[in-house]
């Protein structure tokens, strides 16, 4: 572990921001940073306290206390179907999350998604493996789902996912996570084109009645912050009773069994009446080509 400081100009003021983080070695003899502790803003006497506790922690090992299930002078007795086991003598190493990883790995098989996205995201000129990056989020979104940050910081060490995957921290790079997810949306026709098509073979889903509604997320956030470029951000009505904040209307279209048809993110002034004909046209496409996009 060591301490790394960045620098940013900010109001004409040079400010050190510092966080803990560790090298974590990679394949082909490369290495990493992981986060461990962001700090913010330290001043000299804070930033020398830190560089000399990491020493300190780093060069000693925790010292604890080995509590025994039984005692280790028992006298048992013994025949030939009685094994022997000495707890002082056992260890755990790097305890993980096995069955939920493998679980959402066989359903993510089950959908083809490995063979879809494989063709779709190649890995990249440095090597990156997008398809297992993208593997990797589906299923923390499914087993525990939270931020990229977190992935990056803790899941991916709690989990099997790397045994799974036969992968190494590299693809839970916070930067890798975050660029992955800006490769997924020009694929957003062929991906629902797809699934439309396994749940059609897996769950024979009717297509007679869809369902449609609106919801809406909202951003606590400066409303001056991108008054210049707001995008979808705006102002209306909020069923989050959040009237105050910026937002976006998300609109969803699913199967009376609950299966994902579409979705489509919108200005968040957007209303029910104004939506509802444009996403009419869209069902009644769907019904002629199997498709939603």
């Amino acid at each position: 572990m060591f301490l790394r400081c960045k620098k940013r100009r900010k109001d004409g003021k040079e400010h050190r921001y510092c966080s803990v983080v560790e090298n974590r070695r990679v394949a082909a003899g490369k290495t990493v940073q992981k986060h461990l502790l962001y700090l913010g803003e330290i001043n000299d006497n804070q930033q020398q306290a830190w560089r000399k506790s990491i020493e300190v922690f780093s060069k000693e090992d925790e010292q604890t206390q080995q509590l025994f299930l039984f005692p280790s002078d028992r006298q048992e007795i013994a025949d030939e179907s009685t094994v022997h086991v000495i707890v002082g003598s056992m260890s755990l190493h790097r305890p993980r999350q096995w069955g939920a990883g493998w679980l959402a790995c066989v359903l993510y098989h089950q959908l083809d998604l490995d063979t879809f996205w494989s063709e779709q995201l190649p890995p990249s000129r440095k090597g990156t493996d997008w398809a297992k990056v993208l593997q990797t989020l589906v299923c923390y979104r499914l087993i525990e789902p939270g931020s990229e940050w977190r992935l990056h910081r803790q899941w991916f060490d709690d989990s099997a996912m790397a045994d799974l995957l036969d992968a190494d921290f590299a693809i839970v790079q916070k930067n890798t996570l975050y660029r992955c997810h800006d490769k997924l949306l020009k694929h957003k026709g062929a991906l629902f084109d797809h699934l439309r098509g396994r749940w059609e073979n897996l769950f024979n889903p009717d297509l007679e009645v869809l369902l449609y509604d609106l919801t809406s997320t909202y951003f606590e956030c400066d409303p001056d912050y991108d008054a210049a470029a707001p995008g979808l951000k705006r102002y209306g009505y909020s069923r989050d009773k959040r009237p105050d904040c910026l937002q976006v209307v998300i609109a969803l279209i699913v199967t009376t069994e609950g299966l994902p048809l579409a979705y489509e993110v919108m200005p968040g002034d957007s209303s029910d009446k104004t939506t509802l004909k444009a996403f009419l046209n869209k069902c009644a496409r769907a019904i002629r080509r199997y498709s939603i996009w």
